[in-house]
């Protein structure tokens, strides 16, 4: 009885797996919601706010992910996000506007900005779909855009199934 060798394909596809998850900023996310500033839940005094910018404690950011955030239906100046902006970013990691999900975006977007395309050249990736973090769509799109122009074929899903999205025309 002859025995066929059992020969894995994935492995010697010459696949490139690119795990997003990889790129997850670990740091605590924090939000900052503004109304917690405002007198009578409606209005930002500015000599009141300017005084609770000298006297907080911002160290507690340090090394976090802040966004920032107004949950009442009240007018907040452009300028009031601009101060916490400033004394947050001596601090924390990432200063956003916006809630978490943009805060979400941005450090995967920043993450996605330090990887290097030429790493890829005439390769074919796929973009792992399943983690276990949150992976938002942005930062699909992002990488998408980044590796399209070098990539010979890019793929999503696992090296096992892939979802073929594009392929490097012949000339």
């Amino acid at each position: 009885m002859q025995t066929e060798e059992i020969v894995n394909r994935v492995a010697t596809s010459g696949l490139i797996s690119f795990d997003l998850e990889e790129l997850y900023h670990p740091g605590e996310r924090v939000l900052y919601d503004i109304k917690d500033n405002l007198f009578m839940g409606m209005i930002l005094k500015e000599k009141d706010f300017r005084e609770f910018l000298k006297s907080h404690d911002w160290t507690q950011y340090a090394g976090k992910n802040v966004a920032i955030i107004c949950s009442e239906d009240a007018i907040v100046p452009t300028w009031a996000y601009m101060l916490l902006a400033i004394q947050l970013e001596p601090h924390a990691n990432a200063v956003v506007f916006g809630d978490l999900s943009v805060l979400e975006d941005k450090l995967f977007s920043d993450a996605i900005g330090k990887v290097d395309a030429e790493e890829f050249r005439g390769k074919k990736v796929v973009v792992k779909g399943c983690s276990k973090v949150a992976v938002p769509v942005s930062a699909y799109v992002k990488i998408t855009t980044l590796l399209k122009p070098v990539v010979q074929s890019l793929m999503f899903g696992e090296p096992c199934s892939t979802v073929p999205l594009y392929k490097k025309p012949k000339i």
